[in-house]
């Protein structure tokens, strides 16, 4: 029993971290502009690797769904843990392709959106989805972030180091994920993790009602 405590203890002070990181995000959503639209246009982004990997990082959008996903793999447990990572990536590439050759795909920020609002509500709601229909859903939303991205890829980038930057730094994303996942392993953890999820849903409603129509 003694051997158990300190474990515990360090769940504890990782799952109140946890929420007061969530809790911090919350309040500075105003400060994010949607990233989509803010790197449109934007020549900053121009360039290669580093660009790349730096780009996922500065949307907020973006960055709730890569660690959501985490996070909703590692509490489905294998094999989603690693699953849902790993196709993530892979489906956003052909989502990209789809972009960069300007393929039409409607309500892409719509998506983007809906895709935080949903991962959030799964993990806050504690859903064991099916292993299929979660594959499905995750991949449904790699889509439209890689279109997303691969639209707004500058002329001016280096293709190549670009997107594997990008790739690198979701894939990160995503085992930080993972990393939040396994609070879930004391009482505590749980309901940390659960508010971290409704954290992210909120976040997902804000970034929803920003979209042009329905603000």
């Amino acid at each position: 029993m003694g051997g158990n405590r300190q474990p515990c203890a360090r769940r504890g002070y990782v799952a109140a971290a946890a929420e007061c990181v969530v809790l911090a995000g919350v309040a500075l959503l105003p400060g994010f502009a949607l990233a989509h639209g803010a790197h449109a246009g934007d020549a900053g982004i121009a360039g290669g690797f580093m660009a790349g990997a730096l780009h996922p990082l500065g949307g907020l959008d973006h960055l709730l769904a890569m660690v959501a996903v985490g996070i909703w793999g590692a509490f489905l447990g294998a094999p989603l843990i690693w699953v849902l990572p790993v196709a993530f990536p892979l489906i956003m590439v052909v989502g990209g392709i789809l972009g960069v050759a300007e393929l039409p795909l409607p309500y892409v920020e719509t998506g983007i959106a809906l895709s935080v609002l949903a991962l959030g509500l799964a993990i806050a709601l504690a859903w064991r989805a099916p292993r299929g229909l979660a594959l499905a859903l995750v991949g449904a939303f790699a889509v439209f972030h890689g279109y997303a991205h691969g639209a707004e890829l500058p002329a001016a980038a280096q293709p190549a180091a670009y997107a594997a930057g990008f790739v690198i730094v979701t894939g990160l994303l995503h085992l930080a994920g993972i990393g939040i996942g396994y609070l879930a392993g004391s009482r505590r953890g749980t309901v940390a993790l659960r508010t971290v999820g409704a954290g992210i849903a909120v976040a997902g409603v804000w970034i929803l009602l920003g979209q042009p129509g329905l603000a």
